[in-house]
């Protein structure tokens, strides 16, 4: 039996879902909250296997309730059930540790088949949630654009040479070295060789990277 925790702020939302909840096969309704504030209480009380997690809720947001849930119960799947569909909320509710991202237009089956593909362990996304994480992951880092000679440059600008010793060891000289230090930081975004070496350490660049 999955044991499900429902969080809308809506109260017509709340015993919609309850009420549809109750028709499927292998699913216990162990609470609903009207905020995120009590999401997270229910759920530290309650111990649910799955949260229907709405976004826009008082008190708590749905993904700071996500994040804080995730963080005291690991093993608990929240699943986004929201209406917004823009990429920046829902890239932010799967880094908060959402499970998965529904939409409230959603047919009852696949609320269904969501609820029980989070708790076996499976990510349910939206078709459309889905296009906007894949067009995320798929966006081009700014390290992609660096030739190989900037490369070798921006990181040993990284590990603290100065532009002779850089020279030196790529046999060219230092006015080509600020050349190419000029474009790199143009385009990774720094203005000079600290920013550059803190972003290569955020980035996590690598030779032959």
């Amino acid at each position: 039996m999955i044991r499900l925790l429902i969080a809308d702020d809506h109260a017509v939302v709340r015993t919609g879902l309850a009420q549809l909840v109750a028709t499927f096969d292998g699913v216990e309704l162990v609470g609903a909250a009207a905020n995120g504030e009590a999401a997270v209480a229910l759920c530290a009380e309650r111990s649910p296997d799955v949260v229907l997690m709405d976004l826009e809720m008082p008190e708590l947001d749905g993904i700071e309730a996500t994040r804080r849930i995730k963080a005291a119960s690991p093993d608990v799947a929240v699943v986004i059930l929201t209406s917004f569909s823009d990429r920046e909320r829902i890239l932010h509710a799967l880094d908060a540790g959402a499970a998965g991202y529904l939409l409230k237009d959603a047919e009852p089956e696949e609320i269904q088949r969501a609820i029980a593909a989070a708790a076996r362990g499976d990510a349910p996304l939206d078709p459309r949630a889905a296009r906007a994480l894949l067009s995320a992951r798929q966006a081009a880092s700014p390290a992609d654009s660096l030739s190989e000679r900037e490369r070798e440059v921006l990181l040993m600008v990284a590990e603290g040479l100065p532009n002779k010793l850089i020279a030196q060891r790529l046999s060219i000289s230092e006015k080509t070295v600020k050349a190419h230090l000029t474009s790199v930081f143009r385009q990774i975004g720094v203005t000079d060789r600290t920013q550059a070496a803190l972003w290569v350490e955020r980035s996590g660049l690598r030779r032959g990277s």
